[in-house]
């Protein structure tokens, strides 16, 4: 396959153009914020870099491999391309390439899963392990590279639901909640476990490498423009030992989230960091809380069972029946809200 002259591979003279490029910009680098979109070609990652190049970031994106940039121009358009200052090929797990592609930059949007597009393998706890490693070589190379060392990093709500306490208890989940490790082996809850071990991770190195981090933690991805995007994600999310899914709905614990009011959430706590902003953001629409909303969400991710079915005979599609919610994502709403008083002065 030839490389798109705008696409520089992580070794190679090509790459070295492509951060020769950053440095004899740095000046308008700083000015307008270069940042980098780790793995541009996912949902989340191209509605970030969409999001970026509105309020006029100069946005830096990585790929995993070169065939991953098709998938790119399936998810955005020509012209929103052709203004990136670069896309790079860089390995999670190669530290100097990753070094390579933040060189120069403001922040790092780190997005990357390890999930398989085809929803056979779906995730499993290799990929769990292989992520955390990723995740820590990105703080890694944040720190050593980007001339401010500033993470936002997506983990997910996973990270916070599955405390292994007694979910019959009416407790609140919020960003000080913590997802069980041992609970996600026990269950097999391997995206869960990934993304909590990842984030985990994260913050130790963060400490370590003096980076600024904050972190997302969006419920279930949606994409009303590509409603078939999110199918093979969603089933790893909601998939685990006797049907994990049915368990997040029945306590209270199963919220559903647009990419791009995801993505927005993600540069809105990126720009409050200058005010101060830190920790961790639960992001979430939606939370499911009535079985029609459960039967419908299965239909339109074409995975019948998951959520509705043995277990949950004590609710029914024509009740009105409402679970109690158990979700609390004040913290992103208030700085949300505090974001859109800014920009209205």
């Amino acid at each position: 396959m030839e490389v798109p002259k705008h696409l520089m591979s992580s070794s190679g003279e090509e790459h070295k153009i492509c951060v020769k490029n950053a440095f004899s910009c740095s000046l308008d680098a700083r000015d307008r914020r270069l940042v980098c979109v780790t793995s541009g070609n996912s949902h989340l990652g191209s509605n970030i870099v969409r999001a970026l190049l509105a309020r006029g970031y100069l946005v830096r994106v990585t790929i995993q491999n070169e065939v991953d940039f098709e998938d790119m121009k399936k998810l955005m358009r020509g012209e929103e391309i052709s203004q990136l200052e670069c896309v790079v090929v860089a390995k999670m797990g190669d530290l100097n390439s990753l070094c390579d592609a933040f060189r120069g930059c403001h922040a790092i949007f780190h997005t990357s899963s390890f999930i398989d597009p085809h929803g056979i393998s779906g995730y499993s706890e290799k990929m769990a392990f292989l992520e955390t490693e990723g995740a820590r070589n990105v703080i890694e190379a944040c720190g050593r590279a980007a001339y401010a060392k500033r993470c936002i990093f997506t983990s997910s709500l996973l990270a916070a639901i599955w405390t292994g306490e007694n979910y019959e208890e009416k407790k609140i989940i919020d960003e000080y909640s913590w997802t069980n490790v041992e609970f996600c082996r026990e269950n097999k809850l391997w995206l869960a476990l990934g993304k909590t071990t990842a984030e985990m991770a994260c913050w130790r190195k963060s400490k370590e490498m003096k980076v600024n981090l904050v972190t997302v933690c969006p419920g279930l991805l949606m994409d009303a423009s590509h409603p078939n995007a999110h199918i093979s994600t969603s089933i790893p999310y909601l998939k685990g030992k006797f049907f994990r899914g049915k368990a997040m709905f029945k306590h209270g614990r199963l919220a559903v989230e647009d990419v791009k009011k995801a993505a927005e959430a993600h540069v809105c706590v990126y720009e409050a960091m200058d005010h101060g902003a830190g920790g961790r953001y639960l992001s979430f629409g939606k939370v499911v809380t009535k079985m029609a909303e459960a039967i419908e969400l299965e239909n339109g991710l074409k995975i019948h069972g998951l959520l509705s079915g043995e277990g949950l005979e004590d609710l029914s599609e024509e009740t009105d029946e409402e679970l109690q919610s158990m979700l609390s994502n004040a913290k992103l709403a208030r700085l949300i809200g505090a974001s859109q008083k800014l920009s209205c002065k």
